[in-house]
């Protein structure tokens, strides 16, 4: 492996009532040396509207708060939840708050989260439209030089992120994958290191083995899904980082 050690990240558990479960978990991560913790952008768990979801802008408010290094960010806020420029300036009062330490995950959304707009009554515009909003939004945030990961495997949508000089996220893509663009453009990576069964029962070198294609790949990130067991997890990025 060659270039700058991998970062790690945590994607937080924000699909239940109370933030204190995730503010915990983001104090321990940056204790045990984990770089990163991130939130969903939803207005419930994917295809559960009887359940709750805790709003991304307070509980990495609160978060940078509680922490004093971490990095901070979603994955991802969807344009056209709010308008634009409120998009920017909620990320631009995260960035006043936490200097260099936001990352401002961004995505357009698709037929899966669909149902949440309208359930709200916001608008769900056609793909074009939404990518335009997504290229305009990451443009204004890098000139404020805020980091920005754009999210999603579609290839308009990473010509998207390219054109406008973001880094590309890609959730729970093949190292071929990762590979691949990294010829072009930085490249993170999300997900669970073991889809069908999650990441809870897996020890630091089930967890070591995981990860390592994606960072031989080239992935700058990589971002496991809650639950994780975090001593682990940082053990295990130790040993991907001295290797």
């Amino acid at each position: 492996m060659s270039g700058s050690p991998v970062k790690v990240g945590v994607l937080l558990p924000t699909f239940r009532a109370n933030p204190a479960d995730a503010i915990g978990i983001a104090i321990e991560a940056e204790q045990l040396g984990i770089d990163g913790v991130f939130v969903y952008d939803h207005l419930w768990p994917m295809g559960r509207p009887d359940r709750p979801a805790l709003a991304p802008f307070p509980m990495l408010g609160a978060i940078v708060a509680a922490t004093s290094s971490l990095s901070v960010g979603t994955l991802v806020a969807r344009v056209g939840v709010v308008p634009d420029e409120t998009l920017v300036a909620e990320f631009a009062a995260l960035e006043h708050l936490a200097p260099g330490r936001v990352i401002a995950g961004l995505g357009t959304g698709d037929h899966l989260s669909a149902n949440e707009n309208r359930a709200y009554g916001l608008a769900f515009a056609p793909p074009d439209e939404r990518r335009h909003a997504l290229g305009r939004c990451a443009r204004a945030l890098l000139g404020l030089g805020v980091a920005v990961w754009v999210g999603g495997l579609a290839r308009p949508t990473v010509e998207a992120a390219e054109s406008a000089g973001a880094a590309v996220n890609f959730w729970q893509a093949p190292a071929e994958r990762v590979a691949e663009q990294a010829t072009r453009s930085e490249v993170t990576w999300a997900g669970m290191a073991r889809p069908e069964g999650g990441n809870e029962g897996l020890d630091a070198v089930g967890l070591r083995d995981a990860v390592r294609p994606l960072v031989v790949a080239g992935a700058s990130w990589v971002v496991l899904g809650w639950p994780i067991r975090l001593h682990e997890f940082a053990a295990a990025a130790e040993e991907l980082r001295a290797s």
